[in-house]
């Protein structure tokens, strides 16, 4: 079982949202990443199959898999980390999460399971998934 990370979305407020900025990062760019200021040291448990899960106002939606971590150095001189995603997005069983800062370790047995295909498939908007999920329905 691979490690996982956790990070806020912060600026989206819906996988819709997140969804649209990866498509339009994709255009005429091979890979999707993001930077965040410091840098995983168990990377030998996160790759090959961690995923970076995504809390959206609240609540943990989705996940979307890495493909690398990579050092990068800014303008400023800092080291930071660049998490390369695979550009799929898994919808995951919505789950509460409390703000923090920066990202978390988030162990395979404590992440939420992605949704079941028949859910994905019924086209239910998020918000009544989020509902459900707070009802302990879904």
């Amino acid at each position: 079982m691979s490690l996982n990370l956790i990070k806020l979305c912060v600026g989206v407020s819906d996988i819709e949202e997140l969804q649209t900025w990866v498509r339009e990062s994709q255009q005429g760019i091979d890979t999707l990443d993001h930077i965040t200021r410091m840098f995983p040291k168990r990377v030998a448990e996160i790759l090959p199959g961690g995923s970076l899960y995504w809390v959206i106002r609240g609540m943990i939606l989705c996940r979307q898999p890495i493909a690398d971590l990579e050092p990068v150095v800014g303008n400023d001189g800092i080291e930071r980390c660049r998490i390369v995603f695979k550009p799929e997005i898994v919808l995951v069983r919505p789950t509460p999460k409390r703000a923090f800062q920066g990202w978390r370790y988030l162990e395979a047995a404590s992440s939420p399971p992605d949704l079941p295909k028949a859910v994905k498939a019924s086209g239910m908007p998020e918000e009544l998934r989020r509902e459900l999920a707070e009802l302990g329905l879904l």
